[in-house]
């Protein structure tokens, strides 16, 4: 039962880490979007945050599944 437990706790906040950094990867793009960069541009900036995203992702998981209070 603690092994169910926690892998849900995990996914909860693993869920809850991956919004805060899509609005925060979100609002870094309308940021550089103010600032001028031209539309042709975007999908590769967008592409990029993206692929940070990709990677804060898997070190919270990493370390959320190392770290985690368990037994």
């Amino acid at each position: 039962m603690d092994a169910l437990l926690r892998g849900v706790a995990i996914f909860f906040e693993w869920l809850v880490l991956s919004a805060i950094i899509y609005c925060m990867l979100s609002g870094v793009r309308l940021m550089v979007a103010d600032l001028g960069i031209a539309p042709k541009y975007m999908k590769g900036i967008t592409m990029g945050l993206a692929a940070i995203g990709s990677v804060l992702a898997f070190f919270f998981i990493a370390h959320l599944i190392a770290f985690y209070p368990g037994k």
